[in-house]
Order: C-alpha cells, then structure tokens, then sequence
C-alpha cells in the first residue's frame, strides 16, 4: 500500500486530492497534516474525517521534528507538499508569514525527504512564479522564472530548493506548476469564491483595475487528478505545467457568474489595482498530456456552472467561512479602496 504524507489538506487543492484520493484509490493511506490557519477547514473534509485510509493531524511544516516523527510512525513512503500561504494579497501587506511558510517550510519538509530517504517529493508550485506575459505565448516548462509577488517569490525559491536538495542529495523530486484553480472547497478570498457570494448576498464585485486581466483556469478536481499522474508515473525530477485551456479575462468570469445568479451587472465595482499585478498567465500543457496521458476532463463553462452548484447548495458552509473577523478583514482590503 502506498503511504502518503499530504500537507496542506484541509485547505483548498489538498482537501479535493484528499477527497479523490480516498474516493478513487483502495490501496493508498494518506496522513493529512494542516497547520489549521485561516484557510485550513476541517469541514472540506466532510464525510472523510474517519475513513479507514485517513488519518488527520494538527501541525506546521516547519516542525521538523514532528514531520519526522509522522514519517517513521505512519511508515510514509512520499510527500505531496499542498501547504502554503498563497493569495497574493496577503503577500504584499504581509510577506514574511510567506517566507516562513512556502520557504522555510518546504526546506524542513526537503530535510526529512532527504534524512529519511523516501521515494518521491511533489511540490505543488505555480504559474506565478514564471511572472507575466504580454498577449501572445504560455508559459513552458523550461521558462524562466520572474515572479512579481513576494508571493510568486516565496514559491520560486521552494521550487529552486527542491531542484537543489535534487542535485545535491539525491531527493527524488517533480515540482507541478498549475494555473489558476476553481472548484468546491476554496476559500472566498480567491476571485470565483468571492464573487459568488458577494453577488449572493448582493453586495458589490471588486474587480482590480480594468478587469482585463487574463488567467487560465484550472477545474480543482483535473488539478488533482494530473498530481495523482505525476506522483504514479513521472520520472523523477521532470516538472510539468498543468492547465485547463481555459483563458479568461477577469471580466469574463464574473459576467458568467452574475449571468448565472441572475444578478445586475451593476453589482461590479472596479478598485484601485493591486500592486505590481500580472497582466496575463497562460499554461502550455502539453508535456504532461502528451507523456503522462492527462488532459483536463472540463470546459471552464461546465466548471463553473458544477462550481456555482456547489456553493448553492453548500451555503451553510460559506456562511461559516466568511463569518467574523475574516469578513470585516476583506471587506477593508477591496471594498474601501
């Protein structure tokens, strides 16, 4: 049976690789370790908190003592690195949280890969960390990285430490690089989450600058799967780009939205821009399509719409994600720009 160490799952992308994984595969045991912040929820976890293939526990990657401590106990074979700090935002007003968690974390995670010999080490990075392209071309795998953000840096210098404890120990290694996702689960700081329920509760839809800005986004369930291809079949030390085919503008995404909820489009309110914002991410794909056999299984307009479905009838949910301080926060982050 293989033995997995998933850090991060009960945030967004880890509680759906979780999710698939427990739902899909009978011969993997996953040991969940989440630190819990904000964004962590033991509620994404709903339905799997006891399952026989499940064991959750409370702790922070930078804890090496403790992550080794897990490896030996629960005989962990590979690590499948989810955790971090990830929304921009954040990054700009607080940017050494994101050094802490996404540098100094990967690197005590790298530490105990190396000194307990395991097989495999998948770092789930970003296409932020390549920075910005103009109107034309995607980002391939060999381009070279120019993050904008000290979010997008903070994930560069993971993916360069992991390419290092490569070369220098040996460590067995793939590092993802995936667009922008969507999907069930995700906390409504992130762009699809936020305006659904702000045009849910009629209230206004922050849209940074001209709304132009473009993104390829990625369904969250296809993310999962294409990690579950590269931790099964890739060789070691290949990094693979994984996109949905699905460029937007920022403005395309939130018409498709209110159009479905049936809102006025008059909800929109454009704010100051972010700082040093990326004006267009794209995703070439084809490596992993064509040498590991994944493809994304949905059109973003099928995506969004089971995405939509999802937050409807999971309203419970969001309500106790942005209740409190979380929505007094946000609200003077967009809001009163």
């Amino acid at each position: 049976m293989r033995r997995i160490l998933v850090t991060g799952g009960a945030g967004f992308i880890g509680s759906n690789f979780v999710r698939m994984v427990l739902s899909e595969q009978t011969d993997c045991f996953v040991v969940n370790f989440d630190k819990l912040t904000y964004a962590g929820n033991l509620e994404n976890l709903a339905g799997f908190e006891e399952h026989a293939n499940h064991k959750f526990i409370k702790g922070d990657i930078c804890d090496g003592e403790t992550v080794e401590k897990i490896i030996d106990e629960y005989k962990i074979d590979s690590i499948i690195n989810f955790a971090a700090e990830s929304h921009v935002d954040r990054s700009i007003t607080e940017p050494k949280v994101f050094i802490e968690a996404n540098v100094t974390g990967t690197l005590t995670l790298l530490e105990a890969v190396r000194d307990k010999k395991l097989e495999r080490f998948v770092q789930i990075s970003t296409d932020e960390v390549y920075g910005s392209l103009g109107t034309e071309g995607k980002f391939v795998e060999d381009t070279p990285l120019s993050p904008n953000s000290p979010y997008s840096a903070s994930k560069a210098a993971a993916d360069h430490l992991v390419k290092a404890f490569g070369h220098t120990w040996g460590v067995n290694y793939n590092i993802t690089r995936c667009s922008n996702n969507y999907g069930q689960y995700q906390f409504p700081e992130k762009m699809i989450p936020l305006m659904i329920n702000n045009a849910l509760s009629d209230k206004e839809l922050p849209i940074y600058g001209d709304g132009l800005y473009v993104r390829d986004w990625l369904y969250v369930y296809d993310h999962c799967t294409a990690i579950w291809k590269v931790l099964t079949e890739a060789p070691a030390g290949e990094i693979y780009n994984i996109g949905g085919c699905n460029e937007k503008t920022n403005m395309e995404v939130v018409k498709l939205i209110l159009g479905r909820l049936e809102k006025p489009e008059s909800l929109v309110k454009h704010v100051t821009d972010r700082l040093g914002h990326d004006r267009r991410y794209a995703i070439d794909a084809s490596k992993i399509i064509n040498d590991l056999g994944w493809k994304p299984s949905l059109s973003f307009e099928v995506g969004i719409n089971k995405t939509i479905d999802w937050y409807l009838e999971n309203e419970k949910w969001l309500s106790n994600v942005v209740s409190g301080d979380y929505q007094k926060y946000y609200d003077s982050m967009y809001l009163n720009r």
